[in-house]
């Protein structure tokens, strides 16, 4: 009797396994191992060859912006050509591929070469460094096979997963493991700072872009990078989840030359133990609220400094950077439902998600021949200048978009804020060409670098 119970058990497990994942269907295949389940998928995967010219750089006192302007123009040294190696994911039958930014951004020349050794010249269509990824477009490409996506949400710690590329060049290739871990929201990788599936299947230098597909087929994430101290593969790999991936594509399909990121308007920091036993809390969990800009979304929804974030649509967040991939896969003009932790009280605030406003308008100046820092490029600061510079929420007045040639001489920066000219306060673009216009023999900047107060005096 206890012996039937247990096989009804199993055979009920195993019925409802079956009906989420595909298994194998006979001997056969059992002896094939992940051979139908790859044979399916690697044809939508490709090689990419992007060749990447960069200038040349001038060396010794011609490598200063002063001297060149002084002695006039000097022959440009030879460019630099580059040769990068990926991979890519083929992710609809009219030709738009995914790979990485670090793998094609900055090309001048992409090839890619499908599967079946088919070649087609590609184009970045819509690419974003923070986040890794570039969208491609194959020219004259059609009924080209290709992976589906699926909900990076409902992967699970413990799934077997493959991983598809072109590792070190020497042709397509197929590792297997499984998923180690989510929501790995601390590392970096390039200039991309986000938020990773973990995996310890093989990923070595070439596999960037390819992709990590489940048992069914279907694409989970975007291979991107390694933690290692040789160079080769440790069993520690991360992927970019298929949603963002599919916020990129539906972007790319609608025309964006740019990645439209939602603007959040705040500033959070992750839950520590300490700040969890200040709060009365049992465990640390969410993010803490440190600073918000009056415009923010996330402020007109009804949050302020000190709430606590829990959860988005649902979905621990832990981390900023969880908060703001969260964000992001709703995409601008969507709206999110963010849990909010105040005074022991949980409530459910819904966000509508927007682009940083360009208001006040930004009034942006380049100073002319005539001023004592030609070239300086600067404007009033905005949440779209806010988010594009990088500065702190509270930041106002007049930002260095470019220092130019004389102000970098200067010890000018981008992102600097200017706050004074010879003691003036400087609150738009005009009011530093008028303090220009009026210095004498000495030139005071007063400014903010990274939200320290810098000084720069300068004899004219």
């Amino acid at each position: 009797m206890v012996r039937s119970i247990i096989l009804m058990v199993v055979l009920s497990l195993a019925t409802s396994v079956q009906a989420e994942t595909r298994v194998p269907q006979s001997a056969s295949e059992i002896s094939l191992g992940f051979a139908p389940v790859v044979r399916e998928a690697r044809p939508a995967v490709v090689n990419i060859y992007a060749r990447i010219v960069r200038p040349g750089r001038q060396r010794g006192l011609f490598s200063d912006p002063f001297f060149r302007d002084f002695f006039g123009d000097m022959p440009s040294p030879r460019p630099q050509v580059q040769n990068s190696l990926g991979s890519g994911v083929i992710l609809g039958a009219d030709g738009y591929v995914v790979s990485n930014y670090h793998v094609v951004g900055q090309a001048s020349e992409i090839r890619v070469v499908t599967a079946d050794r088919r070649e087609f010249t590609a184009e970045v269509v819509l690419g974003d460094e923070e986040s890794d990824i570039a969208i491609l477009r194959l020219e004259g490409a059609e009924d080209l096979p290709f992976l589906r996506l699926r909900d990076s949400d409902d992967v699970e710690v413990g799934e077997l997963v493959l991983a598809i590329g072109n590792p070190f060049g020497i042709g397509q290739t197929v590792s297997s493991g499984i998923v180690s871990g989510l929501a790995r929201s601390g590392v970096a990788t390039g200039n991309a700072r986000g938020y990773f599936i973990q995996t310890d299947a093989a990923i070595n230098p070439g596999n960037s872009g390819g992709a990590l597909i489940d048992v069914n087929g279907d694409l989970i994430g975007i291979n991107t990078s390694i933690l290692t101290r040789s160079g080769g593969s440790n069993g520690i790999g991360f992927a970019i989840p298929a949603n963002l991936v599919a916020e990129f594509l539906r972007q790319a399909r609608e025309g964006q030359e740019t990645f439209q990121r939602p603007w959040a308007g705040m500033a959070g920091q992750p839950m520590s133990a300490g700040i969890a036993e200040s709060l009365g809390l049992t465990f640390p969990e969410g993010v803490v609220i440190a600073d918000l800009h009056p415009d923010s979304p996330v402020a007109q929804a009804g949050f302020r400094v000190g709430d606590i974030v829990t959860h988005v649509d649902g979905e621990e967040v832990n981390s900023p950077s969880e908060m703001m991939f969260r964000m992001s896969i709703a995409g601008i003009g969507g709206q999110v439902v963010m849990t909010r932790l105040r005074d022991g009280e949980r409530e459910n605030l819904r966000v509508t998600l927007m682009a940083a406003p360009d208001e006040p308008p930004a009034e942006e100046t380049v100073l002319g021949d005539r001023s004592l820092m030609p070239g300086l490029a600067v404007a009033r600061i905005n949440p779209a200048v806010l988010l594009r510079l990088n500065l702190p929420l509270s930041a106002s007045g007049v930002a260095v978009e470019d220092p130019g040639p004389y102000g970098a001489r200067a010890g000018l920066q981008r992102g600097d804020v200017l706050a004074a000219v010879n003691g003036e306060p400087v609150e738009r673009p005009r009011d530093l060409e008028r303090a220009l216009r009026e210095a004498g023999r000495w030139l005071r900047l007063d400014l903010l670098r990274r939200g320290q107060p810098v000084t720069l005096r300068l004899r004219l």
